[in-house]
């Protein structure tokens, strides 16, 4: 494991120095454009380059940890024989993926000719950029299995997916199947036995060739590659970079301390003052997992001491937690915005509005559940002022980016820039120097390397489902389900409710925002609202198993059994629920 160490170590450097170019590049821009009304030639292509390398270059970082997206809540019950095929179960899947990637980058690379408009670099580049995930990817699973000691989980994976392979092309000559059905069943079983969600839809693709698909290995790394290459996704590392610089510069500290000085005082006090923060901190973070992780770390400890019991406390931190991806910055409503033609600024202000009922529900099941236990003394009011004054510096992040966005000030890939920059000069200011900088590049780096991996995974996978018309077949259930918006908003929630419980949010958003807002605009309702109830009901899965993301942090974090947790946010998630209806009706009735 040694090696494998000093591998990923590196990797994750290298996505850390990536991250801070990509910075660079976007702020010298903008510091263009506004300081000497001139542009910067060439800005946005390198800026798209970078962010390719990028997510090439960490790609083998997506195997392992909370970067690798696996739902391993089946296997983990299993025992020692069974958890050995499990496991290799789950490495054909990325084999397949990584041979994909790799051969399909070569030939693709080996076709495309030209150079790119304003840097003048050869196409093929990116193409061979994915080329490499795929053999770094394959070089990783092998070091991972030879440091376990476990290289017969891996050659009973290359044995089940080249066996997989053979049958499925045996298969395509009998069985007169969808190619988009195959990929659907090989990526449930690949979720099943808990291989990482990028490599499985990669996979899945990979299935479905024998079966009709117009997708093989080349056209899919080009797919792959033009599903990440769009200026708005970069605004995703920023906002990542944001939420580990706003936790490092104790800027987080102060948007807690004015939580419990306006909220901590009232029935379940300490509860509250977790929801008010992760109110606050959602202006600023944009992300879920992070929220949950801060959260988790924070709060729980002191919900503990204060008589609330672990799985409850747990609980709360992480139904709190689903704000941060309503309420702006929000890296779903980004990455719903690339994947559809929604306007992010309304998407930005929608969010607002929904980011506040679902808060507000929140907070009525916490009055109702958490009681007195955890209450905290009234802030007087030279308190209240001197947390107010102190958060100040963390409220320019909401300024920054929804402001600048709204008003047409800056592009939404600009105001992430700036908001990280300003979270930058804030943690140098509180004495954050050079190996803690250094920790939150690398870490933003390597999850916006896993984000984007899974974009690109499921761009292929995306298209594969519009080829074979998944759109009309939801639209004949909508139909049966009822004519009209109301029948359209039903059938749309009810197969969201169904994705979310196996799908990462972002995954759900990228295969079905692009079936699901024209279904939902063609019936009359407008699609910034459909949009917000989209995210949301994705969002309340963050609560739900098998995937249940926020759930398995706190878990982490905290160490509370997951099992207890899915048991003590059940009052929470009704409550959410409830929020959603709200939304729903608003909708419907603006028809």
């Amino acid at each position: 494991m040694l090696l494998l160490g000093a591998f990923e170590r590196l990797l994750r450097a290298l996505c850390g120095l990536l991250l801070a170019l990509l910075l660079a590049v976007v702020l010298l821009a903008v510091a263009m454009r506004y300081g000497w009304g001139a542009g910067l030639f060439g800005a946005e292509e390198a800026a798209i380059w970078l962010f390719v390398a990028l997510i090439a270059l960490g790609a083998p970082l997506a195997l392992g940890g909370p970067l690798a997206m696996r739902f391993d809540v089946a296997v983990a019950r299993l025992g020692p024989r069974a958890r050995f095929v499990a496991d290799a179960g789950a490495d054909a899947p990325v084999l397949a993926a990584g041979a994909a990637l790799a051969l399909g980058g070569f030939a693709a690379a080996g076709h495309v000719g030209g150079i790119s408009p304003a840097l003048g670099l050869p196409e093929w580049l990116r193409l061979a950029a994915f080329a490499f995930a795929g053999v770094a990817t394959l070089a990783s699973l092998s070091l991972r299995r030879a440091g376990e000691g476990r290289l017969g989980v891996l050659a009973l994976g290359a044995g089940i997916a080249g066996l997989l392979g053979l049958g499925l092309v045996f298969a395509a000559r009998f069985l007169d199947l969808s190619p988009s059905l195959v990929a659907g069943l090989f990526a449930a079983a690949g979720l099943l036995v808990g291989a990482p969600m990028p490599h499985v839809f990669l996979a899945a693709t990979v299935a479905a060739e024998p079966f009709g698909a117009m997708l093989p290995a080349p056209a899919l790394v080009a797919s792959a590659v033009s599903g990440v290459s769009k200026f708005l996704l970069l605004a995703v590392p920023f906002f990542l970079l944001v939420g580990g610089l706003l936790s490092a510069s104790g800027a987080a500290g102060a948007l807690v301390r004015l939580a419990a000085a306006l909220a901590g005082h009232l029935r379940g006090g300490l509860a509250q003052t977790t929801l008010l923060t992760s109110v606050l901190f959602s202006g600023a973070s944009g992300s879920s997992i992070a929220n949950a992780a801060f959260g988790a770390r924070t709060f729980a400890p002191e919900l503990i001491r204060r008589g609330t019991r672990p799985a409850e406390a747990g609980a709360i931190i992480a139904a709190t937690s689903t704000l941060d991806n309503v309420i702006p910055p929000s890296i779903a409503f980004l990455i719903l915005a690339s994947a559809t033609d929604l306007s992010i600024g309304k998407l930005l202000v929608g969010g607002f509005f929904a980011g506040g009922v679902m808060a507000l529900a929140l907070a009525i099941a916490i009055r109702l559940r958490a009681g007195q236990a955890a209450a905290l003394p009234r802030a007087s009011g030279a308190e209240r002022q001197a947390a107010l004054f102190g958060a100040v510096p963390a409220f320019g992040l909401g300024i920054i980016v929804v402001a600048g966005i709204r008003f047409g000030v800056v592009t939404t890939t600009e105001a992430a820039a700036l908001a990280a920059a300003y979270t930058l000069v804030l943690a140098l200011r509180a004495g954050l120097r050079g190996r803690g900088i250094a920790t939150a590049f690398a870490s933003a780096g390597a999850e916006t390397a896993a984000i984007g991996l899974l974009i690109a995974a499921c761009a292929p996978f995306a298209f594969l489902l519009a080829v074979d018309g998944v759109a009309d077949k939801v639209a004949g259930i909508a139909g049966a389900l009822g004519e009209g918006p109301w029948g359209v908003l039903l059938a749309c929630n009810l197969v969201l409710l169904v994705a979310g419980c196996v799908l990462d949010i972002g995954a759900a958003i990228l295969i079905l925002a692009p079936i699901l807002v024209p279904l939902a605009v063609a019936s009359g309702i407008d699609g910034t609202d459909f949009g917000v109830i989209l995210v949301v009901n994705l969002m309340i899965h963050g609560l739900t198993p098998p995937v249940g993301i926020l759930v398995y942090v706190v878990a982490t974090v905290t160490q509370i059994p997951p099992s207890a947790l899915f048991r003590a946010v059940l009052p929470y998630l009704a409550a959410l629920l409830g929020a959603l209806a709200v939304l729903c009706i608003a909708a419907g009735l603006r028809v």
